[in-house]
């Protein structure tokens, strides 16, 4: 049996996509393309409107313009459930089930689409591996019993125990502290190599963002501003990069070790 099909177009298509909440513009006209195996970062201040396109994309919010393609179907003609569970979604405050063992918040999706249960055992354990959590130590846990790097751990894991195509992902290491920060963003960067998923990122971190992103989207004041590749932001013009850079301390180094500033 000859193996399946790479898909070859984007994963993620939004053709200037707009949203507006009672009369107030909240993104305005925003295009851009997120092929499988690429890391899409959306950089931009606090209330930039980041986070609001990337509930676009799997329809926590419904866009008022423009046109979202999803695996190069129009995001109207999917079954709403049907799209979000080709979707994996990651958060900051994970929203693990508090009364659920990790084993059974990792197999939830999985179990939702009626795998059998072998397989869903067996994807769970994988997905465990996967994210560095021993299967005989923290399967059985409580999301109360982990730490905020392990609860983290196991958001990811339950993220992409179905193996959807695309990931979206919103500041998910943002309330962690700066040394369990440091150690994710070096395992999710390898882990998104090997993975190859289509990922849209959002942050308001430049390290974090030149450490991960394959292209990063400066979004201001609603808008994307402009795409770049890592090293072209450092030396891009525009004043919103010019003010991501200057908060900086030095120069980065995107090396696979993980962001350094350099003296």
């Amino acid at each position: 049996m000859s193996a399946p099909a790479v898909p070859t177009g984007p994963a993620v298509d939004l053709r200037n996509v707009g949203y507006s909440l009672q009369q107030r513009r909240i993104v305005s006209d925003v295009s851009f393309l997120v092929a499988p195996g690429e890391t899409l970062v959306l950089l931009g201040r606090s209330g930039s409107g980041k986070t609001t396109t990337l509930k676009l994309i799997n329809r926590l919010l419904e866009s008022s313009s423009g046109e979202i393609f999803i695996e190069g179907r129009s995001q109207s003609d999917w079954d709403l459930i049907r799209l979000r569970r080709r979707i994996g979604y990651v958060i900051q405050d994970i929203g693990l089930f508090p009364h659920w063992t990790v084993e059974q918040n990792v197999g939830m999706v999985p179990r939702l689409e009626s795998w059998p249960e072998a397989r869903v055992q067996q994807r769970v354990h994988e997905m465990l591996e996967l994210v560095g959590l021993d299967i005989a130590k923290f399967a059985a846990r409580r999301p109360s019993e982990l730490s905020g790097g392990q609860r983290q751990r196991v958001g990811v894991a339950r993220a992409l125990a179905a193996d959807p195509p695309i990931l979206l992902m919103d500041e998910p290491f943002g309330a962690l502290d700066p040394v369990t920060r440091a150690e994710l963003q070096r395992e999710f960067h390898e882990l998104a190599a090997r993975l190859q998923k289509a990922i849209v990122f959002v942050t308001h971190d430049l390290r974090e963002a030149l450490l991960l992103g394959t292209r990063i989207g400066l979004f201001a004041e609603g808008r994307l501003a402009a795409i770049y590749e890592p090293d072209d932001f450092l030396h891009s013009q525009d004043p919103e990069a010019r003010a991501f850079v200057a908060s900086l301390d030095g120069g980065i180094d995107r090396s696979r070790s993980g962001p350094r500033v350099a003296r």
